[in-house]
């Protein structure tokens, strides 16, 4: 490989692991599921401390990664974005749509803490991620509140954050999940885990979550669960 191609080439640094094993119900903007939590692993070739050396100091890191499960042969200047129903076509670079030239996402999470392990090296425990478990990590960076925080900037289409759905979780099924995986759990049924353009109120949906599956329906603004089960 020459080196021109060598410095084209992207190679995952790490990958994450978190409680969304699959794509349904992946909240759809980082930070939407503030409690879901995540623990990034690097891969064995990065896995030197010294290249997160001052780390510590930051709150928040943002993170370069792949779709993934949503690589595309080819691609179209116009996606659907689901916040407009999925009926109206924008251009890939007013959106953020995964069906991209390059299946690049862009994420800023919080980071709650760095461990080191005795198999693993060291890891990075972070919170607010919108990544499915698996995901892997081209890149890391800093989030730098000066820079990075423009609090006169315009949304376009998505200057509103989605209304959250009140979610009724009868205590008998919620106890059966992990008292540690509760709130998480919570915090991802309520961003509304259904495609937009789907509002049957009688359909029932189903949610893999940390090793459950959480069975729900959605009518007048309420998600019900209805079901959990260990798989």
């Amino acid at each position: 490989m020459s080196k021109t191609e060598n410095a084209d080439a992207f190679v995952a640094v790490a990958h994450i692991e978190t409680d969304l094993k699959e794509k349904f119900g992946i909240p759809r903007q980082s930070g939407l599921a503030g409690a879901l939590d995540g623990t990034i692993v690097f891969e064995p070739e990065y896995r030197n401390p010294d290249a997160l050396r001052g780390l510590e100091g930051f709150s928040h890191i943002w993170l370069l990664w792949k779709f993934s499960e949503s690589v595309c042969e080819t691609w179209q200047p116009t996606v659907r974005p689901p916040r407009l129903g999925g009926n109206t076509r924008l251009g890939v670079f007013a959106t953020r749509s995964p069906f991209r030239p390059n299946p690049v996402g862009l994420s800023c999470v919080e980071l709650v803490g760095i461990e080191k392990t005795n198999d693993r090296g060291t890891v990075l425990h972070v919170r607010g991620a919108d990544l499915m478990h698996g995901t892997p990590i081209y890149d890391i960076k800093p989030y730098i509140p000066y820079a990075d925080c423009k609090p006169e900037a315009v949304g376009g289409f998505a200057n509103e954050r989605p209304e959250r759905l009140l979610v009724d979780f009868p205590s008998e099924l919620l106890s059966k999940l992990p008292s540690e995986k509760r709130q998480a759990a919570l915090s991802v049924l309520e961003n509304d885990p259904r495609p937009s353009y789907i509002k049957d109120g009688e359909r029932v949906f189903g949610l893999t979550f940390a090793d459950f599956n959480i069975s729900f329906t959605v009518q007048n603004g309420t998600l019900s669960v209805t079901a959990v089960e260990k798989q």
